[in-house]
């Protein structure tokens, strides 16, 4: 008997199997945590790039960073319908292309001569690609595979791309400061391939595929048929879920979470310290060190999230991330000194502990349709961080500093502290796309 038809007879007579000792969603899980970080060397490149750039070219630091906030709106309004493409075609397929986007898109960089080539190789390519690489495939795996434990799940796939930023910022400073920024671009490049064959050799669409329950399922969950039309049907639910109040909350707190962290400190964090005179490699280490303290208080959040209630976590998170940024100006010196760690460790633990929260919350509201719609919180998400991009290179060519940068974020951060907290509980029963 071939594997194909062990896994039809599996799928065939689910009750006729014993439950495995390790369930196999957890090393879909793990092979999806190894594709993300995998794919997380293009989400540490950006802040490096505007200094060598601006050097190598003479482009303004506001273009190189028109670029990037291309790059963030991308990654963010692709997420929508990349959601619904895995329900079309299967997570592997659109992972792998995805995948092999970012690859040529990088690879494509070192060869650019002018700032539009900037654009489209790094701004849509990458964009297009990482945006399916975005965080509604970790809720698309989550929810496919995970019926308990989705918080804890959530909040460990989520941590995955701090992982790739502690493991790829320390390599890639020190290449752009030694040997120019070019093959920090390949390595990022390479960095996508090499996850591809784990993605296709071991990565499942859904527990039906291998005769299992979902994890902490009573009952055998039928594979579903392929949903076609992904584009309309991602469309489709941005209309419904538009028409509540919930869905204008989530979006607008987690566009404020988008603008205070991708668009503002992994976009700028390294020049502004290396405006104060902090080498540049001391600067991406510290970057690095908050990439640890996020896995940590992500994987936190996700535990906290399986506890507690979602939008009080949201409310906190919010609140504690303003007050840090407000005092940030003060800390940025020619060196790493305690007060400085202290910052780090505390916006670390911060960084995307508001992923788990917003994931419940999605799916609280919209149940089956909650990957997608939380695709288009996603989407919002990453408006902003390209907006802070963008708004971030120019405060810095107008004024000379980003101090007002940071304290404007802290004040938005309040904001959505406030918003989290007016989100209602009420669950729509019903699938969005199914009243469509």
């Amino acid at each position: 008997m071939t594997q194909t038809s062990e896994a039809a007879e599996r799928a065939a007579h689910p009750e006729n199997q014993s439950a495995p000792r390790i369930h196999r969603a957890w090393f879909v899980a793990a092979v999806t945590f190894v594709t993300i970080i995998g794919a997380a060397a293009f989400r540490s490149l950006p802040g490096l790039l505007i200094d060598p750039l601006h050097d190598d070219f003479g482009w303004s630091r506001g273009t190189i960073s028109a670029a990037v906030s291309v790059n963030l709106a991308l990654y963010g309004l692709t997420a929508p319908f990349a959601a619904a493409l895995m329900d079309r075609f299967g997570i592997r397929r659109v992972v792998a292309v995805a995948l092999t986007v970012i690859a040529v898109g990088s690879g494509l960089t070192v060869w650019m001569t002018a700032a539009w080539q900037l654009m489209l190789y790094w701004g849509l390519l990458v964009g297009l690609g990482s945006g399916s690489m975005a965080l509604a495939f970790a809720a698309t795996v989550t929810n496919r595979w995970f019926t308990a434990r989705r918080g804890l799940v959530t909040g460990i796939l989520t941590a995955a791309s701090a992982s790739g930023q502690l493991i790829f910022l320390p390599v890639l400073s020190w290449m752009v400061e030694k040997h120019d920024w070019r093959p920090a671009a390949i390595t990022v490049a390479l960095a996508a391939l090499a996850v591809v064959p784990f993605v296709w050799l071991l990565l499942r669409d859904h527990p039906a595929d291998v005769g299992l329950k979902p994890y902490g399922a009573e009952e055998f969950v039928p594979k579903p048929e392929p949903v076609p039309g992904a584009a309309r049907r991602a469309v489709s639910v941005l209309f419904k879920a538009a028409r509540t109040g919930p869905f204008w909350l989530l979006a607008g707190t987690f566009a404020i979470c988008g603008a205070s962290t991708n668009g503002l400190i992994q976009t700028h964090f390294v020049p502004a310290a290396h405006d104060h005179g902090m080498p540049v490699t001391a600067a991406a280490s510290l970057l690095a060190v908050i990439g640890v303290f996020d896995v940590v208080g992500t994987v936190a959040s996700g535990w906290f999230t399986d506890r507690f209630e979602p939008r009080r976590l949201l409310a906190v998170y919010y609140a504690l991330r303003g007050i840090s940024l407000l005092f940030l100006p003060m800390l940025l010196a020619p060196s790493v000194h305690p007060p400085m760690l202290f910052f780090i460790v505390f916006y670390g633990l911060d960084w995307v502990a508001t992923v788990p929260p917003t994931v419940a919350l999605c799916r609280e509201q919209y149940g089956d349709d909650s990957a997608i719609v939380f695709g288009w919180v996603l989407a919002s998400h990453q408006v902003g961080a390209a907006l802070i991009a963008f708004l971030g290179g120019v405060a810095r060519d107008v004024f000379g500093s980003y101090d007002m940068i940071w304290y404007a974020s802290g004040a938005l951060c309040a904001a959505a502290a406030l918003m989290a907290l007016v989100i209602r509980r009420r669950p729509i029963a019903v699938p969005l796309a199914a009243t469509a």
